[in-house]
Order: structure tokens, then C-alpha cells, then sequence
């Protein structure tokens, strides 16, 4: 099947919703219209009403209904239709999806998921383009993943449904479309918490997630000379420290991307991972090329704002030339 990564997410339900009778799908226009994006499209006739539902716009309900069906038994999927709508849940992901299990020592879980398109690069409103991953990630007990491929979308969706913990499952809405690749037919997984090495190398070490894992690997094969080993974190909590230190290990220099703003970012924590672990390998600093510290701009501001390949280039020519 060649695919998107909306492709690839719609026959990630499709087949869940066929594997298991208790998955279930709701939120804002995922049913009758099919998801803002399509990303629901189809599930409404092929399960019903009663399996996949319209919901009204509050985020808290939509995630709080979530944790209440995952602890009775079901397995949800909640849709929240942009990441950056997703902050009036964050009480219930904190207080209960993601600390369920401990707090009653295990007698109840929250096998859940929750879906939303993140990120910036389609130049829309306020609100619509956030890169809050790094939030998220330092919740204890909620996996945070995101996929940068068609193939790990799907793959890596179905194991979050099969996951007997909440997933909070990111999505690059920036390359929803515009990657294709062929991918399997039927029901397969790939790892929550495990990085993939999309280029192996010996010089520097180039880390990424998401959009920006294209915008990065654009970037090293512009630079001629100079031999980088790329890392798709794909998920961001359990972080795969293992891939990240052993690659560092080797190269001896790193250079983290994402669009978040830098400050508070999630390459802070891989920084300080890599000089708690590899420190005395490392020889050069560590770069970080991230958004800035303002909201993202709005419509064709946002070009000056994403990390582009030139950024990237340039910060992967000083760390390899110091």
C-alpha cells in the first residue's frame, strides 16, 4: 500500500477498529465529516454510531471521557483536533490518565490515546501550529510518540492502541501529505520507545523528531564532506537513551532540531542526557537549532521561524569545525 501519514493513520484505525471491539474513536467532526484532516475518514460506515462519535467542543470532556471508558474496560481514541487546543486537557492526561495505575497500585489502567496534529509549516491561525512536546513528555507514565514517516505512523499507532498506558500520539501535520512511501497491508507495530537511525555516520550526530526529521536529513545531504549520523527520536518519553549516547560515543559531536522554542525545549533534556552520560566523548559543544521564544507566527511569518536546512547546515559546519 503506498501511502501518506494520513493514509496511514486512517488504516491504523481501520484495522484496531476491526482487531478489537472495544477501540473506540471520538471527538471534534471525526465522524460525519471524517476529522478535520480525514484522518477518521470511512470509520463512521464501517463501525457505527456507536463506535465512533461527534463530540462537543471541550477538550477536558473529550480527554476526562477518555480516562473514564479506559478504566471500564475499552480502549479510546480521542481525536483533539490541534495540539495547541490540547492545554485544557492537560489536567486530566497529569491528574488521572497518566498516574491511574499508580494510584490504585495497578488495580485500574488507562490503555488510551490520544491523536492531535501538531506543529507548525501550514500557515494557520493562532493556536494551530504549537510544538508543546516537551510538556508533555515530562508527565510521568504518559508516552509521548511521534512519527515522522507513513510507516511509523501506522505501525507506531497501533502499538499506542495496543499499549496498556496512555499515549499521547503527536502527529506532523506539516508532512501529513507530502511523504509517501509503501507500507504493509494489515496490522503490524513498531516499538514505542525505541529511536531509528535514518543515516548512519561517523562525524556528528544530528537528532531530530517529526517535520523537522525531513528538514534535517535535506540538510546533511547538502553538506558535502561531512558524514552525519541522523537519529529519528520517534518517541519522546520513554526516551531511547541508549541509540542517542552510543551514537554521540562514536561521533563525539551532536546537534539537536525541533521547531519548539528553545527555551524549555526537549533538546535541554537531550543536552543534559548526553553530558550526564557521554561527556568526556564529546568534542565540541552541543548546538541546538529550535524555534524561537515567541508564539509562532502567524501565516508566512512562520518561514522565518521553523528550522530550515541553511540553520541546520550551519550549525552542523561549526559543531564538525571546532
Amino acid at each position: 500500500m503506498n501511502a501518506t501519514i494520513i493514509d496511514a493513520i486512517n488504516d491504523a484505525l481501520h484495522a484496531e477498529m476491526r482487531n478489537d471491539d472495544r477501540t473506540l474513536v471520538f471527538g471534534q467532526d471525526v465522524a460525519e465529516s471524517g476529522g478535520v484532516f480525514r484522518a477518521t475518514d470511512g470509520l463512521l460506515a464501517a463501525f457505527g454510531s456507536d463506535r465512533v462519535l461527534d463530540t462537543p467542543l471541550s477538550e477536558i470532556a473529550i480527554v476526562g471521557s477518555a480516562v473514564g471508558l479506559a478504566t471500564h474496560g475499552f480502549r479510546p481514541i480521542a481525536e483533539i483536533q490541534f495540539s495547541g487546543f490540547l492545554p485544557p486537557a492537560f489536567d486530566q492526561l497529569v491528574t488521572n490518565a497518566s498516574r491511574i495505575r499508580w494510584r490504585t497500585r495497578g488495580e485500574l489502567t488507562a490503555p488510551m490515546v490520544v491523536r492531535t496534529p501538531y506543529g507548525a509549516g501550514v500557515r494557520a491561525l493562532e493556536h494551530h501550529s504549537e510544538s508543546l512536546e516537551g510538556a508533555y513528555g515530562h508527565v510521568p507514565g504518559l508516552t509521548v510518540a511521534i512519527p515522522s514517516t507513513p510507516h511509523d505512523a501506522k505501525g507506531m499507532l497501533i502499538s499506542a492502541i495496543r499499549d496498556p498506558d496512555p499515549v499521547l500520539f503527536m502527529e506532523p501535520k506539516h508532512v501529513y501529505r507530502s511523504l509517501r512511501e509503501d507500507i504493509p497491508e494489515g496490522a503490524y507495530t513498531e516499538p514505542l520507545g525505541e529511536a531509528a537511525i535514518r543515516r548512519e555516520g561517523d562525524d556528528v550526530t544530528v537528532v531530530s523528531w517529526g517535520a523537522m526529521m525531513h528538514k534535517t536529513l535535506e540538510a546533511v545531504d547538502n553538506l558535502d564532506g561531512v558524514d552525519a549520523e541522523v537519529i529519528d527520536l520517534r518517541t519522546i518519553s520513554p526516551l531511547d537513551r541508549e541509540t542517542i549516547t552510543e551514537s554521540v560515543r562514536k561521533t563525539g559531536r551532536c546537534v539537536v532540531v525541533h521547531e519548539a522554542a528553545k527555551t524549555g525545549g526537549f533538546a535541554g533534556e537531550l543536552v543534559a542526557t548526553i553530558n550526564d552520560e557521554v561527556l568526556l566523548y564529546l568534542e565540541a559543544p552541543i548546538e541546538r537549532v529550535t524555534g524561537f521564544d515567541i508564539p509562532v507566527p502567524l501565516l508566512s511569518m512562520e518561514d522565518y521561524y521553523v528550522p530550515h536546512p541553511p540553520r541546520i547546515e550551519e550549525a552542523i559546519t561549526k559543531t564538525v569545525s571546532y
